[in-house]
């Protein structure tokens, strides 16, 4: 406190006058109590010349501005405790930067956070910021012909005895002390996200009266239903922040949190709530460029059901993995199920519609289930939660109706 009462240094003074984002008195004081910490940090290594010319000239091709890397990769600032480049890149460049998936960085970086060595570089010009991709419309013809009165029959795989699958070490990646890097690409590395252009998608079989459908983004990504065993507990989440927990513990539940310890059920059993216990820190789920990322923060690993993530694996869609703790998986992509969207609609109605249960995930915490576990469905498992997309489920029904259906709404098969 006495350092802000002679006032910040000249230097200081100069990088918070380049500062974006809210002037409150709080975020005054956080800001200048992160950017002594950070010129302290660069007083011994001599970078504080070099970031003041990368963030007054805006150039990518200055230097890298490292800082020594902590134990588990974060840095503490105040009360508050993020991963360094997220924190400067939210002070000089994106003030709305949500989290670190957000972030990829630039070729040039020789330290770049997810290159995981001693030191880390906080030059916010060494990263750039994932946009979501552009989705193609799906162009639909109004044909209205084989469409049945009721919906198709779909497999339930919440009844099916699945296979299960340990967490593939490669491609993807699996951080061992420190959260997940900035985006990662199936390959591993760094990259930004490649559109899907639309001429690579089968072309319409169809002439005439075609209509676009546009995908539009729900005001809530997705919807989160908590289940013990074959039962529905409380009422459903709605997420509407591109980053949230799901976890254990009995604060109440936020816009970015869904915690499930207060949610109360009478014929609950000992092995519930003893299950319930080693929920901990649960998942981290994150919506990122079209993209959506599960997070295993508890000490406990959780097992997912992703029909998307099983196919770009190539295992049967109702396959079982098991994310261990730490270690974060793919569970969603947007561009490839427009693709998919788009190759269904040439095969008709029920092609389609059997893509439903492609836009539903579920996870369950701690005891996993399939033909490898004691429990063969996830009915029967203690604690699992059923992730709905908003997005795609929406984009699916107004397919479905401009196909010429009936309103049949797509949801949950539980």
């Amino acid at each position: 406190m006495t350092g802000l009462l002679f006032g910040p240094s000249p230097v200081v003074k100069r990088l918070l006058e380049l500062k974006k984002g809210p002037d409150t008195t709080e975020d005054k004081f956080w800001a200048e109590k992160a950017v002594k910490s950070l010129v302290k940090k660069l007083k011994k290594s001599g970078g504080v010349e070099e970031l003041e010319k990368a963030i007054a000239t805006q150039d990518p091709n200055t230097k890298c501005v490292t800082i020594p890397r902590s134990l588990d990769g974060r840095l503490q600032v105040s009360q508050k405790k993020g991963l360094p480049h997220m924190i400067y890149c939210c002070l000089w460049r994106w003030p709305d930067l949500n989290n670190h998936h957000e972030l990829q960085s630039v070729e040039n970086c020789e330290f770049s956070f997810n290159l995981k060595k001693e030191e880390v570089c906080v030059n916010p010009y060494h990263y750039i910021r994932v946009e979501p991709p552009e989705l193609p419309p799906v162009m639909v013809p109004c044909i209205g012909t084989d469409i049945p009165e009721h919906p198709p029959m779909i497999e339930d795989y919440s009844q099916t005895v699945p296979a299960n699958t340990d967490f593939p070490m490669e491609p993807p990646f699996c951080p061992s002390e420190s959260p997940p890097p900035g985006y990662l690409s199936e390959d591993g590395d760094s990259q930004a996200i490649e559109p899907v252009d639309s001429m690579d998608m089968d072309p319409s079989p169809y002439v005439g009266d075609v209509q676009p459908v546009n995908y539009t983004e729900p005001a809530y990504w997705c919807s989160i239903a908590y289940y013990e065993q074959n039962a529905r507990i409380g009422e459903p989440f709605h997420a509407s922040q591109p980053s949230l927990s799901v976890d254990g513990f009995t604060d109440p539940s936020s816009s970015d949190r869904f915690c499930l310890g207060l949610l109360s059920n009478i014929n609950r059993t000992q092995q519930i709530e003893m299950t319930r216990r080693h929920i901990g820190k649960g998942v981290r789920l994150y919506y990122i460029g079209g993209e959506v990322f599960a997070e295993c923060i508890s000490d406990s690993a959780v097992f997912v059901q992703s029909p998307n993530c099983n196919q770009r694996y190539g295992w049967h869609p109702a396959t079982v993995c098991k994310i261990p703790p730490g270690c974060n998986l793919k569970i969603f992509n947007n561009q490839e199920f427009a693709a998919l969207l788009a190759q269904s609609v040439a095969q008709g109605f029920e092609a389609v519609y059997q893509l439903t249960r492609m836009c539903t995930i579920r996870m369950s915490f701690v005891k996993g289930w399939g033909a490898e576990y004691r429990r063969q469905t996830i009915t029967s498992t203690p604690c699992w939660i059923e992730i709905h997309l908003n997005g795609p489920l929406q984009w699916l029904d107004k397919v479905l109706t401009q196909m010429g259906s009936p309103r049949l709404p797509c949801s949950s098969m539980s």
